[in-house]
């Protein structure tokens, strides 16, 4: 049986704090009793024979551990309501206490809540490709995890026989071609039905030549696509001056980090060994022979399928210019120097990273380019062995198999579990989780900026930051800064008899400094860095599958935690810096107001989608004092809000909003839970109880009459999204918002009751 392993190290691996937060698989073949294994062996064919209705896993093999290792004793039997039913006290707390005790029961030991956070079937791929290059497929990876990622590809392959970018999407030929070139390389033959299915996919839709740029790049590593048929990604231009307004340090973290190893392993046309497999791969993706492809004619062609963001005609001369011109000249002697050097200087940037992140990488995508950037360097390299020893930390099993995460949501998950908690009347009695989540949140806050001459390296202030993850990741992101700043100041203010010592001040100010570093002009936040670059830079962007992904932006969510945390922080620390929080907070408000859209909206960009974005603006301007009464902002959110509540009391938004920037709802109507629960908190928040209560009430029912027999809440469709089409399930998203909202509705509407 697989069994998750928590802050526990291992040889090649280093951290700042004792490996708190990591997160880790391992097949263990003698645990489990046979009834156990019975159970996993029937959830797995459960999911396989409903996989093409309910396609997000529910975390169950995680969930069945974690409640063997802590046994919480009987739970209450679950109370539910009728529609002309009183919402009583007795059946609130009832709910509240089932979802908190199942909750606690799934906290680790070291406070933090596991969980996936993945669903994009891109991620896999470019790992095994690189591994397959390295020939460390079956040195990394036990015959136990070849045969759950094989498990993970077909549960998630569509009725058409294709895969998407993520798990509830349509096919593509860049999710297509590479997860047919998962299954090749892990063994399955040519004429197994799924890829036999996939193959006909591919071919039918133009093959492996129309496959959009990141494909055609990881398919030339392999081996089964040409370089010259991928656009130029020039390692030169690392050497640009830096005042450059196309210099890679003006880029998103995410975008500079990605091309930056992508341009070394472009730079050295870094080709794996062809292999049999790789020569049958050749003739198995395309529908012309391989030796008569004209490979200048494929660099600019993309199925539809993959096409979300059409180039411009000025990036295709750019990308013509660079690929007719510059690459002919900085092949050869003398201009290769130039190249050598800019390699040189690429590696070094490389290094950096890997060192500061403890080889961990901004994310999955990254990790795979570095990895191999240092194998293709070095494969002898410590570098190189540190990268591989870092791969577990990726990779997550549950009921359809093995999949690969984004990059983990440890500390983002911890502080909204934590502000769930404690906006129950029940917080003393789980005093013992919130203390355990406390010790965590002091554990992973970021305790020093990167090495060295840090500003050389494009890197920005982390000091007193939190991460996505935990410490180790080492990258400052301005919400998760302010959630985890604002759970320290709300810890700060209960018993350390119950919830242990408070953290020090000075950590406090460092995360404020950190906040304020990364505002903008406008009065919005960025997530990563402050704005670097002008954003008609993002008309270069050469990603065809993404939007957004060049230039640092502001973000209506960032801006509304960093109000909430420098909000409570300047209540209980109102000498600090206090002219400076003022005018931040004052100009963030000014940002979300003025971005609210037409119809009471805004749009949130990392998550789905309206729903989310109008739930975080309602919580930053709440947090300043406006409500329901005193803001006509407020008003229209509840009224945008309010028009999109579906019959059964909640809502639904499907993924396609975010894509096509249009609310849509889920298929037949569907509600989902955790949107629900944020457009609930949303109402709840901005005082629309006191106007009309019926359509909160209609909602609570909802999330009552939707809780499970042992307390647990149904996984349902994704929640979570990046750049606009790169999905993403947040596991612990069902548990959190439900008893949040259920908890904010006990506390503030049942006052209004009485």
């Amino acid at each position: 049986m697989w069994k998750l392993k928590i802050a526990e190290g291992g040889e090649w691996l280093t951290s700042c704090n004792n490996h708190v937060g990591r997160q880790h698989w391992e097949f263990d073949p003698q645990a489990g009793t046979a009834e156990e294994r019975a159970l996993v062996q029937r959830l797995r064919h459960e999911f396989t024979l409903n996989r093409h209705r309910f396609k997000q896993s529910s975390d169950l093999l995680m969930r069945m551990q974690l409640k063997k290792e802590n046994p919480h004793g009987k739970i209450s039997l679950g109370l539910k309501v009728k529609e002309t039913d009183e919402i009583s006290a007795e059946i609130m707390t009832s709910t509240l206490q089932r979802g908190l005790f199942f909750f606690s029961s799934i906290q680790v030991h070291d406070g933090h809540w596991a969980a996936e956070s993945a669903g994009s079937l891109f991620f896999l791929p470019f790992l095994l490709i690189a591994l397959y290059v390295t020939g460390d497929v079956d040195i990394v990876l036990s015959t136990e995890h070849q045969k759950e990622i094989i498990r993970y590809i077909y549960n998630h392959q569509n009725e058409d026989g294709g895969w998407g970018f993520h798990i509830e999407g349509h096919s593509s030929l860049f999710g297509s071609c590479l997860n047919y070139i998962c299954l090749r390389v892990l063994g399955e033959g040519g004429d197994e039905d799924g890829v036999s299915r996939g193959r006909k996919w591919i071919l039918e839709h133009g093959g492996a030549l129309a496959i959009s740029s990141w494909g055609k790049f990881w398919l030339a590593v392999l081996g089964a696509y040409e370089w010259g048929g991928c656009n130029p990604i020039p390692p030169e231009s690392w050497l640009l001056p830096k005042l450059s307004p196309i210099h890679p340090a003006k880029m998103l973290s995410y975008c500079r980090l990605v091309y930056m190893p992508m341009s070394y392993l472009y730079g050295k046309r870094c080709v794996g060994p062809i292999t049999c497999l790789v020569q049958s791969l050749r003739q198995e993706l395309y529908n012309q022979p391989y030796h008569l492809i004209d490979w200048n004619k494929a660099r600019n062609t993309c199925s539809k399928e993959d096409l979300y963001y059409p180039h411009p005609l000025v990036q295709d001369i750019l990308w013509g210019f660079l690929h007719h011109v510059a690459e002919p000249v900085l092949i050869r002697w003398p201009f290769s120097s130039l190249r050598e050097k800019a390699l040189r200087v690429v590696m070094e940037h490389v290094h950096y990273e890997d060192e500061n992140s403890r080889y961990f990488c901004i994310g999955c995508v990254e990790k795979a380019l570095c990895l191999l950037a240092c194998y293709v360097e070095d494969p002898n390299s410590e570098a190189y062995k540190r990268h591989l020893a870092r791969i577990p930390d990726y990779l997550w099993v549950a009921e359809d198999g093995m999949k690969m995460q984004s990059f983990g949501s440890q500390m983002w998950d911890a502080a909204f579990a934590i502000q769930a908690i404690m906006s129950s009347n029940l917080a003393e009695e789980y005093a013992t989780t919130l203390r355990k989540a406390h010790e965590f949140v002091k554990a992973s806050q970021v305790r020093d900026n990167p090495s060295g001459n840090y500003a050389k390296m494009y890197r920005h202030t982390s000091k007193g930051a939190w991460t996505f993850s935990m410490q180790d990741h080492g990258w400052q992101v301005s919400d998760c800064t302010a959630e985890g700043l604002k759970v320290s100041l709300l810890f700060s203010q209960m018993s350390p008899e119950l919830v242990g010592e408070k953290i020090e001040t000075e950590r406090l100010y460092d995360a404020v400094n950190v906040l304020l570093s990364l505002q903008s002009s406008n009065g919005g936040f960025t997530a990563w860095e402050p704005r670097r670059a002008f954003h008609w830079l993002e008309k270069l962007n050469p990603v065809e599958l993404f939007e957004d992904v060049l230039v640092e932006q502001e973000y209506v969510e960032c801006t509304a935690s960093a109000i909430q945390g420098l909000a409570l922080f300047r209540r209980l620390h109102p000498t600090h810096r206090r002219e400076e929080i003022e005018k931040c907070i004052s100009r963030a408000v000014r940002y979300i107001e003025k971005t609210q859209n037409v119809d009471g909206s805004w749009y949130g960009s990392w998550g789905i989608c309206y729903t989310y974005g109008t739930w975080y603006a309602v919580r930053g301007l709440v947090a300043c004092g406006r409500n329901y009464h005193n803001s006509p902002t407020l008003r229209k959110a509840c009224d945008f809000l309010l028009s999109k509540q579906l019959p059964d009391g909640g809502w639904g938004e499907s993924c396609l909003s975010s894509s096509n920037k249009v609310y849509t709802n889920l298929g037949d109507n569907r509600s989902n839970l955790v949107q629900s629960s944020w457009a609930l908190l949303s109402l709840i928040d901005a005082g629309q109880g006191e106007i009309d209560r019926n359509p909160i009430d209609r909602g609570i029912r909802l999330l009552i009459n939707s809780q499970m027999e042992d307390g647990d809440f149904p996984q349902q469709e994704i929640t979570g999204v990046f750049f606009k089409t790169c999905n993403l399930n947040y596991g612990v998203y069902r548990n959190t918002f439900p008893i949040w909202a259920l908890a904010e509705y006990q506390r503030c509407v049942g006052v209004v009751r009485a």
